[in-house]
């Protein structure tokens, strides 16, 4: 008789630990694709379609060495296309080249680049709902305009004769663009509300843990969760690796270091909601397998100790 509630319980113990084991292990593959679709879908929600956001997070690229470089290229270009001043034409574009990128230093610049940076906003929800072939661009003609007002008011010859025309970095060429195009609309429907629900779910998992199997399972679906967090922001750091080398594909040379620049600028967050996941999974992972282990430890002190606390 005894050998059989043994067997039994011996067999219960197996059954339990498997169906622990296949928990987990779903619990983890779940983490692994909420939390990257949580902090996308919010990123997406809260910075990218929010005009604010948005300008606030490219605002600091007007300091960017990268980003004033590309800029002072691209206008003197343009504007050097439309004067012809025969052998003086490549002293007066090295001059015009040095006072745009002097420019760029200025408050003017700054504000010059945010109101293009605003306006681009516009063209970047129109590009990510719009048709297939089309890319998102940052349109440089308020910077241009700016560097116009002041370069005349300088009283720099010729100009008076710089066009204020539109004038584009390259951020996502239209290829990128189609392809990523599905991905921002789907996230943008999903909002915030993935991450609301990957919060209420682990506090159910949790909760439901440890109410039927009591503070040790409970401590054991608190590691798998934090094991699953760590798993999720790896996870979505490798997705933010990816996308970034995918959409600077199709950026041209003159463009490309300015449009790194503008893509780490607004990935800045998601960078930042890695390390934020990976800290709370490895806290929450060390925490419970800590006291797990604590808590083994004091049980097997009490086991070991007669009823009267005596040692025999």
């Amino acid at each position: 008789m005894r050998t059989s509630l043994s067997a039994t319980s011996t067999s219960a113990a197996s059954a339990f630990s498997a169906t622990t084991a296949v928990f987990s292990a779903v619990l983890l593959v779940l983490l692994a694709v909420l939390v990257p679709l949580s902090a996308l879908s919010a990123w997406v929600d809260l910075e990218i379609d929010d005009t604010d956001r948005y300008v606030a997070a490219v605002s600091p690229l007007s300091s960017d060495p990268a980003v004033q470089s590309t800029v002072a290229d691209l206008v003197t270009e343009e504007a050097m296309r439309q004067v012809d001043l025969g052998p003086l034409q490549d002293t007066v574009r090295e001059f015009l080249h040095e006072t745009v990128r002097s420019f760029t230093t200025t408050e003017a610049f700054r504000n010059a680049w945010d109101a293009a940076n605003r306006s681009a906003h516009k063209a970047v929800a129109a590009a990510l709902d719009g048709d297939s072939g089309e890319a998102v661009t940052i349109d440089l003609a308020p910077v241009i305009d700016q560097v116009k007002q002041d370069l005349v008011r300088d009283g720099v010859p010729f100009a008076d004769q710089i066009p204020v025309e539109r004038t584009e970095i390259t951020v996502l060429g239209p290829g990128q663009a189609d392809e990523l195009r599905s991905s921002f609309r789907w996230l943008r429907y999903c909002s915030i509300w993935p991450a609301v629900a990957t919060l209420v779910f682990l506090v159910l998992v949790v909760g439901i843990a440890t109410v039927r199997r009591g503070l040790r399972a409970g401590l054991w679906a608190t590691a798998t969760v934090g094991a699953g967090f760590v798993l999720g922001a790896i996870v979505l750091r490798v997705l933010v690796a990816v996308g970034r080398g995918r959409v600077l594909e199709e950026a041209p040379d003159s463009d490309r270091d300015a449009a790194a620049a503008v893509v780490d600028a607004l990935t800045a967050s998601l960078r930042t909601t890695v390390w934020a996941v990976l800290a709370v999974g490895a806290v929450l992972l060390v925490g419970a397998v800590v006291a797990r282990m604590l808590l083994r430890g004091r049980r097997s002190t009490v086991d070991g100790r007669p009823a009267d606390g005596v040692d025999r």
